[in-house]
């Protein structure tokens, strides 16, 4: 019931003698005589059958709620990004996040009480009633990993939903600005990251499945881990000719760790190494001189 929404004089059956009554006032009024308890109980149920709010805060609740209603009606669900942008756009983006928050410290009251745990303050948790009226809206408004992830699988899901497949490579598919193939990627490369329903949610009804070895990127290595690498080669070279003569364009083959081959152009890296001894780290001129380095 809005305090601000007077009606109009000459709006249908509404006298034009009424036209400046303090509506707004006679509606504060009413909320201290209730909350005083001196309003009797036909004319609560009278005011409520109307629509009244009791309380400022349950009229925040009732404005962030149907503006939760309004987004879920033109993007299919309650998962709307809480960025900066977003709350200069709809106003309620901090509202959403908050009341997330809210679900989460009642779960942790619930919980802590099922363990007979002190509970203590109570303050800040979502009601019931509240949670219920937003499941009702969206049943995954609140999940337990980052709402970023549940919106890409909800928008996947309406995707392959409405006849496409499901999108393998970045920048091909894009929605409500989820960019979806990426997203696919992500979760086929970090399977092993995901709770056991998230596993279980992507493969019932996305159809995903975790990217074999072969098929994820290889790790990236620092300039470090290049460095020990190339040495490796060049420690193999010197052990099998027992020199570190090597010819400019020799190529060396080492298996790693890994059990992995990889090709070194160990020529080129030693003539690079001789061409930058003056920027080199001590330890690695004595590591490379060990080996036979010729530095001149």
């Amino acid at each position: 019931m809005g305090e601000d929404q007077a009606v109009e004089a000459g709006f249908e059956g509404w006298p034009a003698s009424l036209a400046g009554f303090p509506l707004g006032q006679w509606i504060a009024d009413n909320r201290r005589f209730y909350a005083r308890g001196d309003l009797g109980a036909d004319r609560v149920a009278q005011l409520e059958k109307l629509g009244m709010v009791w309380s400022h805060f349950g009229v925040a609740w009732e404005e962030g709620l149907a503006a939760a209603r309004g987004w879920a009606a033109e993007a299919g669900h309650l998962l709307a990004p809480t960025g900066r942008h977003l709350q200069r756009v709809t106003g309620w983006g901090i509202w959403l996040k908050n009341q997330r928050a809210a679900a989460r410290k009642a779960a942790e009251v619930e919980q802590r009480r099922a363990e007979g745990l002190l509970v203590g303050s109570v303050v800040g948790a979502l009601s019931d009633e509240r949670r219920e009226q937003l499941e009702e809206i969206d049943p995954s408004w609140c999940p337990a990993w980052p709402v970023e992830w549940q919106r890409a699988f909800h928008l996947v899901r309406r995707h392959l939903e409405a006849g496409g497949a499901l999108p393998t490579s970045p920048g091909r598919v894009v929605h409500q600005g989820e960019d979806l193939g990426r997203w696919v990627r992500s979760v086929r490369y970090g399977w092993d990251k995901l709770t056991g329903v998230q596993q279980w949610l992507c493969e019932r009804f996305l159809g995903i499945t975790p990217a074999g070895e072969d098929e994820k990127p290889k790790p990236h290595r620092s300039q470090a881990d290049q460095w020990a690498m190339n040495y490796a080669a060049a420690e193999q070279y010197y052990e099998r000719e027992g020199h570190l003569r090597v010819p400019r364009k020799h190529i060396e083959r080492i298996v790693g760790q890994d059990q992995e081959e990889r090709q070194h152009k160990l020529g080129a890296w030693v003539g690079n190494q001789r061409s930058r001894a003056a920027t080199l780290t001590p330890e690695r001129v004595e590591l490379l001189s060990a080996i036979g380095m010729r530095w001149t």
